[in-house]
């Protein structure tokens, strides 16, 4: 089984790069047996039809906009609910996710599509990081995305040497360190 784990979202704009970040919260925390591919969405656009019809699950975690919602709320929707909910397309990224799942539902070929989405506090905002909110919920999405993951035959283990989400949020807003965490890790693995 082919397995696609996509972090959405825009880092420029706060609290819309959470998927973003919990991708690499995944990657850098957690080892995954089987065919299981941690992809950073954040720029790729329609780029991501690819896994939305090659694979046979996908999940993609993002935020998601729930007009009756409190920021920090989660939802694990699939695309099919997805797809008939207007008020999901908030966002240009919001739009181009639901856009590129209605294609390929239409061509009759849509993998097996979860939405982990999060109901952000601030998207306004140009600052890479999240609020304090969003924090404080950042956990409960991972273990959502691990739960999904399990829940398929996905077997877990959790990295002695992992990332902090501070760490990684770090990393995205000073791109220079993560350049330096890569060549450290490298020179650790020689």
């Amino acid at each position: 089984m082919k397995i696609a784990v996509v972090g959405a979202g825009t880092i420029i704009f706060r609290d819309e790069g959470i998927g973003v970040y919990a991708a690499r919260y995944l990657e850098e925390n957690f080892e995954f047996d089987g065919d299981v591919t941690l992809v950073d969405g954040g720029v790729l656009g329609f780029q991501l039809m690819t896994y939305y019809t090659d694979y046979d699950k996908v999940i993609i975690l993002d935020t998601i906009t729930m007009n009756n919602d409190s920021a920090g709320s989660l939802y694990k929707i699939p695309a099919e609910e997805l797809l008939g909910l207007g008020s999901y397309k908030q966002t240009a990224h919001e739009v181009e996710i639901v856009e590129m799942l209605e294609i390929a539902a239409l061509n009759g070929n849509l993998s097996d599509v979860t939405i982990i989405g999060i109901v952000p506090e601030d998207i306004l905002s140009v600052k890479v990081g999240l609020s304090d909110t969003l924090k404080k919920s950042f956990d409960s999405m991972i273990d959502t995305a691990i739960g999904e993951l399990k829940s398929i035959g996905v077997g877990i283990t959790r990295k002695k040497d992992g990332l902090t989400l501070e760490e990684i949020l770090h990393m995205y807003d000073n791109p220079q360190s993560q350049m330096k965490h890569h060549i450290g890790n490298k020179q650790n693995r020689e």
